[in-house]
């Protein structure tokens, strides 16, 4: 009897990891009991990856009836934007119970996801949206509908098995289709969208260009559902938005630190400016090691602009695309890893294609092999670390509290510059000195 339980176990365990969507699927008609126990046996990952994939009707329930233990232990394995659309799915008291079992800085972190801001798609949304899938039927879901009398339910919206937005059908469409009619099926193109951090105005120019009733809102890179946004909240985003503009219109403005006095914006932007300055000494100062080197091969002063200016774009770049991410919520700063190893392997692969066009040049312009051989290892790790560091430092400004957008640049530059200055000049003088190479 234990040998048949223990096997009955390994092929439960087989199942969630191989088919986590298919294991979805098969808990949502799971009794509540049986469906927590055989969350409560898979270990952590592998547990958060069926339950992101729960239908969230189904997943409230089974979330507001687990213990804290499970509860603590699947958040802390699921995605943060998954976890927080789910809480936030849950009355105001439950939700302040579960948040008050959770570690501080992960509660804080479904605070900070549940509470969009002003003028946001996040903020207008209605977070309890019924979710159909792609290989439900008309029938089954018509059958689901029926069973949530209380909803107003005139857009249905389709997801897959990973939760992210495949379509959305109107009830009517779902009502004439044959009973057997999957509703990835009846899908007549790519859904209309918008980001949960996306501005009103993107809104109101979406209701305009398609005439919509509701809008589904997505997060995330992979565009989880999120929410929707229904026709009254969308009629009261146009008529704010029209008031908002008549506003413009007598030169008041929307943004009023815009038309702020200049004694305003010189208490803002000074102190930054005097930080600016002294990593420009800094930066020279690392310049200033080598002047030796640069007296005695004043070929390197040609290239080192190159070095230091491709190597400050590329943090820029991924400077850029990570502040972006954070602003999108499209990932938290403790996932930092990933997106450090994404932007140091685009970094390096750029700076390997970037330093074989420098370096022709540069033997070109040269004759010789000294010069175009440093260029190109330096700019191989110039560019890979100013990548790595544009990636690093809006994460860790916002990890501090602060805003990235208002100083990040500033230290990547010096950064970027630094590390292009000195791995240049410093290659050089090794180079010279170990094995006299001519430059």
């Amino acid at each position: 009897m234990t040998e048949n339980a223990s096997a009955q176990q390994a092929l439960i365990r087989a199942y969630f990891r191989l088919h986590p969507g298919e294991a979805a699927r098969a808990l949502a008609s799971t009794p509540v009991p049986e469906a927590l126990e055989l969350i409560e046996t898979q270990v952590g990952d592998r547990a958060a990856q069926v339950f992101e994939r729960l239908d969230p009707d189904r997943a409230v329930v089974l979330l507001e009836a687990m213990d804290e233990t499970l509860f603590r232990r699947l958040w802390a394995a699921m995605d943060e934007g998954v976890a927080a659309s789910l809480l936030a799915r849950l009355s105001p008291e439950n939700r302040t119970e579960r948040l008050a079992a959770l570690p501080e800085r992960l509660a804080g972190e479904m605070r900070e996801l549940m509470s969009y801001p002003s003028g946001s798609a996040g903020q207008i949304m209605d977070s309890s949206v019924s979710v159909f899938n792609v290989d439900e039927t008309a029938e089954e879901a018509l059958t689901r509908i029926r069973s949530f009398p209380e909803r107003r339910i005139h857009d249905l919206c389709v997801v897959d098995d990973d939760g992210a937005l495949s379509a959305v059908l109107t009830l009517q469409e779902v009502a004439v289709a044959q009973p057997g009619d999957r509703l990835g099926q009846l899908a007549q193109g790519p859904p209309v969208y918008v980001q949960a951090m996306s501005s009103r105005e993107e809104v109101v120019e979406l209701l305009e260009a398609h005439k919509l009733a509701s809008l589904p809102v997505v997060g995330g890179v992979d565009g989880r559902l999120c929410g929707i946004i229904r026709h009254d909240a969308l009629v009261d985003a146009a008529r704010h938005e029209a008031s908002d503009n008549l506003v413009t219109m007598v030169g008041a403005g929307k943004d009023e630190r815009a038309l702020s006095g200049p004694v305003l914006a010189v208490r803002k932007r000074l102190p930054w400016l005097q930080v600016n300055l002294g990593t420009a000494f800094l930066a020279a100062a690392a310049v200033a090691l080598f002047e030796d080197t640069i007296a005695r091969f004043t070929a390197l002063a040609v290239f080192l602009p190159v070095v230091a200016g491709q190597a400050g774009n590329t943090g820029a770049q991924a400077l850029a695309v990570t502040s972006r991410g954070l602003a999108l919520r499209e990932f938290r700063p403790r996932r930092w890893f990933r997106v450090a190893r994404k932007e140091l392997l685009a970094g390096f692969v750029n700076g390997l294609a970037i330093a074989l066009v420098a370096s022709l040049a540069a033997y070109l312009w040269s004759g010789t092999i000294g010069l175009p051989l440093v260029l190109a290892v330096s700019m191989v790790f110039s560019m890979s670390m100013a990548s790595l560091t544009g990636a690093i430092i809006p994460i860790v400004l916002t990890a501090l509290g602060k805003d990235p957008a208002q100083s990040a640049s500033i230290f990547l530059t010096t950064v970027t510059d630094v590390i292009g200055f000195v791995s240049f000049l410093g290659l050089a003088t090794l180079m010279a000195q170990s094995f006299g190479m001519a430059l």
